[in-house]
């Protein structure tokens, strides 16, 4: 079991430094994917890599392409390299990164499964964005048949790649902020189990968020419109599964 970290970067040479300095102590080997940023962060991502080559390997992508193209190059990166799974972090600092320990211990016991982060906020959350994610979490217990998943937009997730590649073969999965929904039910529709592993998740002052409430909201009710009518049709297994 050998586990890397992913990360997208899009515009966050503000606070990109300092994750890096906080992960470069749990030995893991990571994946920095510059999803097209201006030359101020991409100079940063550069200079990152190149100061911590050991562990850090940079991909850079020429056009924003959206967190979903960027993490799926990462999850090709960490394949074609060997790794069984990987630990997707947001750019932004919202999340507590010591966690990451507790994530491997569970990804340990449960190998096959997708762990993925249950956020429990402060009060620096938006609360247009907790309602909007309440929204989407009820979307996805529909298109579940489940309550397995309890928070499908967190992006702290451990996920078993073998599982991933074997999605990403037979798929096209969302390309920007609808990603982490799409891969998450599509897993779970798979067969992959989900663990939930309560985090805190805080929203930095001043930090950078590229989510466009009219543009991402549109695009995130279209995937759950998609991902109602895959239900529909796996509505016979997935009901299923609660007999076994």
């Amino acid at each position: 079991m050998t586990t890397c970290i992913v990360i997208p970067v899009y515009n966050h040479q503000g606070v990109i430094v300092s994750v890096i300095k906080q992960l470069k102590n749990f030995g893991l080997h990571c994946f920095l994917i510059n999803d097209g940023s201006l030359t101020e962060c991409t100079e940063t991502l550069k200079q990152i890599a190149m100061h911590e080559s050991d562990w850090v390997t940079l991909l850079e992508r020429k056009q924003n392409g959206g967190k979903g193209a960027a993490v799926i190059d990462g999850f090709r990166l960490a394949i074609n390299n060997g790794f069984s799974h990987a630990i997707q972090v947001d750019a932004d600092g919202q999340h507590k990164l010591e966690d990451i320990q507790r994530f491997l211990g569970v990804s340990k016991q449960s190998p096959a499964a997708l762990i993925i982060g249950q956020p429990l906020f402060d009060q620096s959350v938006p609360k247009k964005r907790l309602y909007g994610r309440q929204f989407t979490n009820q979307w996805i217990w529909i298109n579940t048949l489940s309550f397995s998943i309890m928070d499908g937009m967190c992006g702290f997730r451990c996920y078993p790649l073998a599982a991933v590649d074997e999605l990403l073969k037979a798929t096209n999965i969302g390309q920007r902020m609808d990603f982490d929904i799409d891969i998450v039910v599509r897993l779970f529709w798979q067969g992959v189990e989900v663990i939930n592993l309560p985090t805190d998740v805080q929203y930095p002052v001043n930090g950078v968020s590229h989510f466009n409430m009219l543009h991402d909201n549109l695009l995130i009710s279209r995937i759950h419109a998609q991902l109602f009518f895959g239900m529909l049709l796996r509505f016979p297994k997935l009901l299923l599964r609660h007999f076994k």
